[in-house]
């Protein structure tokens, strides 16, 4: 960073107070020489957010979130550093400076586009309200029943066909090749033909970066011609990857709900708006993409996806997941809902009415469900091999998401819902049954529990058969997996499953062979378990996705290490309550109390 804009950015600081900036989106209470509240960058019910005023910044104890005021209105509105900075300087009058000369040259390039397209808006909007525009403006009223306060907000207007922006911006002195690279004229191959107005006879909806500069325009027909809708090409200055439509509008009232919601065109988010929805946007003609998500990620952690009940809208749905899945993190997701009888919700809206949109939204469907229905649908469950088929399918489909931890929650929660579909495997909930637990009866008859101190001093956490298939896939992907874990293994319990008899060979095939090869060991492992080695999804999971050993074995060590931990807070809080149960044996149970913190301490330590 040069020393213009540090010292740019330290006068910034100086004139502006970083409470006051986040107190406009966060409820505040001072505490001494801190404010504090609800983090905005996570869900929380108790208060772990901070700011220090004095040192200009915040500190979430929940989430990490750290930063100072630009970096806040950075990641709670979206916006990138120079526009984080302009907006905060506006605020007090401070002109940012061009910090060199060919910034400041593409800054006046850019402004220049901006000027061109607000130019095209205004004339746009100027013949919705002349007597050539007249049928538009009926469009507008009548059929979609649109007031002067929603046509005026957002900016809405009539392209004639008359080449009248053409006209208009030549006498503004704006060359054709301006007008071409913004696409506001074609330019016919025949040079014989000249060029003329790219939007005809039809209403015009601009499109708005979160800035609020129009960078782009969406243009319906009147009739049945086609295509229905006509959208700006891509510019210097749009890329319809990356913009959702109404953002401008959408990003305050989403960040303050925590609600956006995504739906399918430019008149459904204009109704939405115009019955008080006004955290509505749309992709821009195309499906929707990860850079659009990671954008409505920005402002809401859950957006809702709406679509239309028929085939096209579930269709457009399932395509979603596949754009969804690989980019899923911690806390970040998509909800779903479908409009049924064959409504989108314009017409839903005018003939139903927001409360039963707002029912909608209440009982939007989790990602989770979504991919399962995908998973099963139009499929054939009546024979083995069908529901092999799908379980086969749906853990190709958990492979997908490349973050472990949400990708072993899915597969999770999918075995579950495998089991109670089908009836396959072992009940997704086991009872723990340790021998340390067992009754005894005494000589009159009577059911005595085995010692306390007993059971908390045998007590082996449970490996679940999920976890024992992602490790017994990692170690036949890395062999020298195998020893590092052998003996970590046995403070496990396992119940007796051809997944714990896979592991038992796998240790004695590497105890015979110094360094078996990964090929060997699955071939030799398959003489054995060929079906349940076929069924071990996991193992090419791995392969697809070229999971290197220090991953997998981070992985295993957080799984372990989370296993255990339950198990010893649950043994705590037994201990708690068996030394106010049973003073007599009081220095036992102190001894094994601080002996269970120390454990859990030193796990806590080994997964920071």
């Amino acid at each position: 960073m040069n020393d213009e804009l540090q010292n740019f950015l330290d006068e910034l600081r100086s004139r502006i107070s970083i409470a006051d900036v986040i107190g406009q989106k966060v409820k505040l209470t001072k505490r001494g020489r801190e404010y504090t509240g609800l983090c905005p960058f996570h869900h929380e019910k108790t208060p772990s957010f901070t700011i220090n005023e004095s040192k200009g910044f915040y500190h979430c104890f929940g989430c990490g979130a750290h930063g100072d005021i630009v970096r806040f209105l950075m990641d709670s509105e979206g916006l990138p550093f120079i526009e984080a900075v302009k907006k905060l300087a506006d605020k007090v009058g401070m002109q940012l400076p061009a910090f060199s000369k060919e910034s400041q040259e593409q800054s006046q390039k850019r402004k220049s586009l901006y000027e061109i397209m607000d130019m095209a808006a205004a004339f746009f909007e100027k013949n919705l309200r002349l007597p050539i525009g007249a049928k538009g403006l009926a469009y507008f009223k009548n059929k979609r029943g649109l007031s002067d306060e929603i046509i005026q907000k957002f900016r809405l207007g009539y392209a004639p066909n008359n080449n009248g922006l053409k006209a208009l911006l030549i006498s503004k002195g704006i060359s054709e090749s301006e007008m071409a690279e913004l696409g506001l004229i074609a330019v016919p191959e025949d040079k014989n033909r000249s060029s003329h107005d790219f939007f005809r006879d039809r209403v015009m909806i601009p499109i708005m970066d979160k800035q609020g500069h129009i960078i782009a325009f969406g243009g319906r027909i009147l009739d049945d011609g086609q295509p229905k809708y006509l959208n700006s090409p891509e510019t210097p200055i749009f890329n319809k990857r990356r913009i959702l439509y109404n953002m401008t509008h959408a990003r305050e009232p989403a960040y303050a709900q925590k609600r956006l919601i995504i739906c399918e065109g430019y008149m459904d988010v204009i109704a939405l708006d115009s019955f008080g929805f006004h955290y509505a946007t749309a992709p821009l003609g195309t499906a929707l993409t990860e850079e659009q998500i990671i954008e409505a990620w920005k402002v809401c952690p859950t957006p809702t996806l709406c679509f239309d009940g028929d085939g096209a809208g579930i269709k457009a749905a399932i395509r979603s997941i596949d754009r969804v899945l690989p980019i899923l993190r911690a806390g970040y997701s998509v909800n779903y809902i479908f409009l049924k009888e064959k409504k989108d919700p314009d017409e839903l809206l005018h003939t139903l009415g927001p409360a039963v949109f707002e029912q909608y939204l209440q009982h939007a469907k989790p990602l989770v469900d979504i991919l399962w229905h995908k998973c099963k649908m139009n499929k054939d469950t009546d024979t083995p091999e069908q529901k092999a088929l799908i379980e086969k399918e749906t853990f190709e489909e958990v492979g997908k998401i490349k973050d472990v931890q949400i990708r072993n929650y899915y597969a999770q929660e999918m075995k579950k819902r495998i089991y109670y579909a089908f009836g396959k495997g072992a009940s997704p909930v086991t009872e723990n049954k340790h021998p340390a637990t067992r009754h005894t009866n005494n000589k009159n008859g009577n059911s005595n529990r085995q010692s306390a101190t007993h059971y908390h001093l045998v007590k082996k956490p449970p490996l679940t058969n999920l976890d024992l298939r992602n490790i017994i896939a990692a170690m036949i992907l890395y062999p020298e997996l195998i020893g590092k874990y052998e003996e970590r293994l046995t403070a496990f319990e396992i119940d007796r499953s051809p997944m714990a008899r896979i592991l038992n060979e796998m240790i004695e095939i590497n105890q015979n062979e110094e360094r078996p090869d990964s090929e060997i060991l699955l071939e030799k492992i398959k003489l054995n378990f060929a079906a349940e080695i076929g069924d071990l999804w996991e193992l090419n999971m791995y392969r697809q996705q070229k999971s290197s050993m220090l991953d997998l074995k981070q992985q295993i060590d957080s799984s372990l290490n989370n296993i255990q931990l339950k198990q010893i807070d649950a043994d705590i809080k037994e201990c708690v309550k068996l030394m106010q149960s049973q003073p007599e044996n009081l220095n036992e149970l102190n001894a094994r109390y601080a002996q269970l913190v120390k454990e859990r301490n030193a796990l806590l330590l080994a997964d920071a």
